[in-house]
């Protein structure tokens, strides 16, 4: 069991001040943001709308994925009472029942990502990483071996098979946004998903109580998420923010919306044509905020690099290629910060082109030559694994 202290204990105990293990650094906190939020109101992460005819979806999802690395969906299909029921019944969780009975459901504060009831992400110490004001419900919820529903809450009675319901819709939606966001680059249907494998799919309640102190705190603090693509839907509160052109923007709640966020492995993928989105929530000193943000990942054993159709020599890999269990474990061990664990894995493009050329020269002469031609296709392959492997 998680041994620490519930922020919404925090809250409720009435504090004026937050604990200084809270309190982010000066360059991190909201009110350094910037102070012309009016000059920023006409920004808005794009809505799309999957009942449209596929000619126009495609063009706007492209343009959201390389703009924002985020936007709404509209007209999903996922039925609006599913979504409503399982917001009321997470609140219900954090809200109408005593502490005793959620800490039965405690996660592990030994393993990262933990199945269960917990306030604190990350394994670091107190002392590395400053803590987030949010408490959060972890649900492992794909492939079906993972799913435990008895490691859910039974109250309200119906929490369980709503949770259920609405992890099979999100796989869903996901393989559907997967299949159009490949399409939108020109590759067939399955290509990011073939790239993939089968889900692995978490799904995370998040409840930030009030703050008395919102200007020094952050709910969650800047990252990208770990995996392929997050599927999130909030109350009308509002508090999560994107990063866009270097501003922090507000995301507005779009009643019946499900928000996209494109995910980092998702960047590797499409060799940095789609962004993966840098976000965070902020606090507010009034009102309680609930979010269920649905992540899907690759397997551990899963290796991710750029799909080959959009690796050439004029667009040489941008990123090497990783196994996604080392990406975890820099993650959590590293602390999320942006997009810095990302960018570990970024290439000089210009030792590509050295590899190329010496590659080209060693097969001049050899069985690669077609009608005194080389085999471009081959010989960029056998840079990629050169660069990838090192």
């Amino acid at each position: 069991m998680e041994g620490a202290v519930r922020v919404q204990i925090l809250s409720q105990m009435g504090i004026s001040e937050v604990p200084s293990q809270y309190i982010q650094p000066p360059k991190n906190r909201p009110e350094s943001v910037t102070e012309n939020i009016a000059d920023l109101s006409c920004k808005h992460v794009p809505a799309v709308d999957l009942s449209s005819e596929k000619e126009s979806v495609l063009p706007a999802i492209r343009e959201a994925c390389r703009e924002w690395g985020a936007f709404h969906v509209i007209n999903h299909g996922v039925p609006t009472k599913l979504l409503d029921g399982l917001r009321r019944a997470c609140l219900s969780f954090f809200n109408d029942f005593q502490m005793e009975d959620k800490l039965k459901y405690a996660c592990n504060p030994s393993f990262a990502a933990s199945e269960g009831y917990g306030s604190h992400l990350l394994v670091s110490s107190e002392n590395e990483t400053v803590l987030d004001w949010r408490d959060y419900f972890d649900h492992h919820s794909l492939p079906l071996s993972r799913r435990n529903p008895s490691a859910w809450p039974y109250f309200p009675p119906e929490y369980r098979e709503l949770m259920a319901n609405y992890s099979d819709e999100m796989k869903a939606l996901a393989q559907r946004l997967l299949a159009l966001m490949s399409e939108s680059l020109g590759l067939k249907a399955s290509c990011i998903e073939d790239a993939v494998g089968e889900f692995y799919q978490n799904i995370t309640a998040s409840y930030y109580p009030p703050c008395p102190q919102p200007d020094l705190t952050l709910g969650l603090q800047s990252h990208s998420d770990i995996g392929v693509i997050t599927l999130l839907i909030q109350d009308n509160v509002g508090g999560l923010q994107v990063l866009k052109d270097g501003e922090w923007l507000l995301v507005d709640p779009l009643p019946n919306a499900i928000l996209v966020l494109v995910a980092d492995q998702t960047e590797i993928i499409t060799n940095g044509k789609y962004k993966t989105c840098v976000h965070r929530a902020i606090t507010n000193a009034s009102k309680a905020r609930l979010s269920i943000a649905t992540f899907h990942d690759p397997a551990k054993t899963v290796r991710i690099s750029p799909v080959s159709d959009l690796v050439s020599q004029s667009s040489p890999p941008l990123y090497s290629s990783v196994l996604y269990r080392d990406y975890l474990s820099s993650w959590y061990s590293n602390a999320p910060e942006g997009k810095r664990n990302l960018d570990k894995l970024l290439l000089d493009t210009s030792n590509y082109c050295s590899a190329l050329y010496a590659i080209k020269k060693r097969n001049k002469n050899s069985q690669l030559q077609k009608h005194g031609e080389l085999d471009e296709d081959y010989t960029i392959k056998e840079v990629e694994a050169s660069l990838y492997m090192k």
